[in-house]
């Protein structure tokens, strides 16, 4: 039975919550340069700039007008990016080559075939400021020691001078009068209450 946050089609101007686990819950990334690689791509596609390679002539597929990556964490065997839909098929497009792309470099570099995913990645559509907060929230704080974790989008929030392009921080500022210090308390201060755990939990188990 098809999961209800599986989405084929969605509304421009809007954010969504996309995710996706290893297959069988096993792990997607397994050193450093896994989650290295796996950013390269999100660079990649978003810029349309061969990775560590600006004066390469070759130029990739730029999505970065169709789709806005606002903030991501990377786990060890699942990932969360929060997106914000531009054109009516960004999102599809971007997840397709990262996806695709990613799941052809750890094939060839630990010897395997076959799929990584567990399927199709979900989606939610992010409707209203609150929701967005909580998902903002709940995707830094995956990882226990959040503040000083190297593969989420957390310190270009806490520190927005370091942001690079391709990572969109104002559009969650902005609900905080453009205050990364103000982003940064609410993240750390607020905890959330059982109900809200088991709502933000069920939309991703969904």
């Amino acid at each position: 039975m098809p999961s209800k946050n599986t989405i084929k089609e969605y509304d421009i101007k809007q954010f969504y919550h996309v995710y996706n686990r290893g297959v069988e819950k096993r792990l997607i990334f397994l050193d450093n340069q896994d989650y290295v690689v796996f950013l390269g791509l999100v660079k990649k596609y978003l810029t349309g700039i061969k990775p560590d390679d600006s004066h390469n002539r070759h130029k990739f597929m730029h999505l970065g007008d169709e789709v806005k990556l606002i903030s991501y964490c990377l786990m060890p065997n699942h990932f969360h990016l929060l997106l914000y839909q531009e054109t009516a098929d960004g999102i599809s497009k971007f997840m397709r080559k990262l996806a695709t792309g990613y799941v052809m470099y750890f094939n060839n570099r630990y010897d395997r075939v076959g799929g990584l995913f567990q399927g199709r990645y979900k989606a939610s559509l992010v409707n209203s400021d609150p929701y967005l907060y909580h998902i903002s929230r709940y995707i830094h704080t995956n990882p226990k020691d959040y503040s000083n974790y190297l593969y989420s989008s957390y310190g270009f929030f806490a520190y927005p001078e370091s942001k690079p392009s391709w990572v969109t921080t104002e559009k969650i500022l902005d609900l905080f009068d453009g205050s990364s210090e103000e982003y940064i308390n609410f993240v750390n201060d607020y905890e959330l209450s059982d109900d809200e755990i088991e709502e933000i939990s069920n939309v991703i188990a969904g």
